[in-house]
């Protein structure tokens, strides 16, 4: 099990729970409105547009409601209380799509499912499952793999701040050697006799592009073999050592690749600008978290005592289920 299963498990769980909940709420009218909305629009249209602004001006400077506590009671099951920090905890772990359903739909739809869960857990403690072998190493695997993703996820979030990621976008895209990329476009055609000929046209004073739409045989044949711009590694090898060695307006000989036989012409070249970080933060941060996971992981192994004793112990036991059956 991977730190973040016990997370992904908790989640699915949970958004079972608030879709089944939420799907009143997603109800249509008849006008193809939610519930919600149309009634939204009717108090709106009821009030006019004047009372509308001062409501909306009413709402903005209002003073937002105190937090309650985290210990708030908010239902029992026996002598066991579920408290509001309980409900937050399973919130956090929902997917993205389930964090977008109104509050009263999750506050309901978590309750009732850390409701039902403790009255699960009550009665498989009361049947002896609890003492069981399997359930007894479930519980390690999640808590250990629990305690995992908490000590990454801080690890993390200590590691990866604006600065580090501000330093990540200069390094690799503002200071990094400008990769070239080129405008082309090109005529495929099935054999290199058919490409010849192609090119002796052109050569002759054919025009490209018009030739591109009368011969080639893929998709870019209708807009004259226009390729955009691309750089080497989107290209297959053969095409585009061959493309990225033209200068603008030069056209190739014959060039046999996987998908058939092409003419190229090279219409620019310039440097790739570099991205707006706003567009590659997320790749950065993407990176960012497997390098610090990475020595986090390292640091910790260089620190332990960690002895191995695979050699002595078949790989195929590790599907032999039954030796932590009930």
């Amino acid at each position: 099990m991977t730190p973040n299963a016990f997370s992904r498990a908790l989640a699915t769980f949970a958004a079972a729970f608030a879709l089944i909940l939420a799907a009143p709420v997603w109800a249509q009218t008849t006008e193809g409105t939610t519930d919600a909305e149309a009634a939204t629009e009717a108090q709106t249209e009821a009030s006019g547009p004047e009372n509308a602004d001062s409501a909306s001006g009413d709402a903005a400077t209002a003073t937002p409601a105190p937090l309650p506590d985290p210990d708030t009671v908010l239902a029992t099951v026996g002598a066991e209380k579920i408290v509001l920090a309980d409900v937050i905890a399973v919130r956090q772990a929902l997917p993205d799509q389930y964090q977008q359903l109104p509050d009263e739909v999750l506050m309901t739809g978590i309750v009732e499912q850390i409701v039902e869960q403790i009255l699960l857990e009550t009665a498989a403690k009361n049947s002896g499952l609890a003492d069981t072998p399997l359930v007894r190493k479930a519980i390690r695997t999640q808590t250990r793999a629990v305690l995992a993703d908490a000590y990454m996820s801080n690890a993390l979030q200590s590691a990866i701040t604006e600065e580090r990621i501000a330093e990540a976008y200069q390094t690799r895209f503002i200071d990094a050697d400008p990769i070239v990329e080129i405008r082309a476009a090109h005529i495929l055609v099935p054999d290199e006799a058919k490409a010849a000929e192609v090119k002796v046209k052109i050569d002759g004073g054919a025009d490209f592009a018009t030739m591109a739409a009368e011969h080639g045989t893929d998709g870019t044949a209708a807009r004259g073999g226009d390729l955009g711009w691309f750089v080497r590694a989107q290209m297959v090898p053969e095409f585009a050592d061959a493309a990225f060695a033209l200068e603008p307006g030069q056209i190739s000989d014959p060039v046999e690749t996987p998908f058939g036989w092409h003419l190229i012409k090279v219409e620019e070249r310039r440097d790739q600008p570099a991205p707006q970080l706003e567009e590659v933060q997320g790749s950065i941060i993407e990176e960012l978290s497997q390098e610090v996971s990475g020595d986090v992981v390292e640091g910790l192994k260089a620190s332990a005592t960690i002895t191995r004793f695979l050699d002595g112990v078949d790989a195929a036991a590790i599907r032999a289920d039954d030796l932590i059956a009930e």
